[in-house]
């Protein structure tokens, strides 16, 4: 069931930087791979592989302004308002993996750590139907990005990106015998 033939290719100003954790990379049912696929500019570190340790001074390219996306209590809701005063060209950097995980990244990482840190407004639940979800306003990585996207760059590309995750869910759950309701 693959969807690779319904990747769009969804050009941005903003540009998605997704820190994957050794871990969460290997995964099957990782969703931020999926969204660099869909997102040509965009880019891939991986963080805690001991073999290829994070060259954490390449994460923000130059001449963009950088913003973490993160659940941390220090956090700014990402509204319309606050991205309209954010300097263009926008870096979304994106910690990847659990919760836990995901967490600790912006802290751990020296060039992440003094970035300033946005989170999603609350909106609707996750439709990420291959993972229990263990906080009632997590999201699955592809969906955060998705609606971070939307913030910072409209309805559009946010539709084109949901529109490929509800896809990519049917089809998942179809390979293991589940039917997408």
């Amino acid at each position: 069931m693959c969807i690779c033939e319904h990747i769009p290719s969804v050009r941005l100003a903003t540009r998605l930087i997704l820190v994957v954790h050794r871990r969460e990379f290997k995964k099957t049912t990782n969703t931020g791979v999926l969204a660099l696929r869909a997102l040509p500019n965009s880019a891939l570190a991986i963080w805690g592989d001991v073999d290829a340790p994070l060259d954490d001074a390449a994460l923000v390219p130059p001449g963009h302004h950088a913003i973490v996306l993160t659940p941390s209590d220090d956090a700014v809701v990402l509204t319309p308002e606050l991205a309209a005063t954010l300097p263009r060209p926008v870096a979304l950097v994106v910690p990847d993996g659990t919760w836990r995980q995901a967490l600790k990244m912006p802290r751990r990482i020296p060039a992440l750590a003094s970035l300033p840190r946005v989170v999603l407004p609350l909106g609707e639940t996750t439709r990420y139907l291959l993972r229990e979800e263990t906080h009632d306003y997590g999201l699955a990585t592809f969906e955060a990005i998705a609606r971070a996207l939307g913030v910072l760059e409209g309805p559009e590309p946010q539709a084109t990106l949901e529109a490929l995750f509800e896809r990519y869910v049917a089809a998942t759950l179809q390979t293991r015998g589940r039917a997408h309701s």
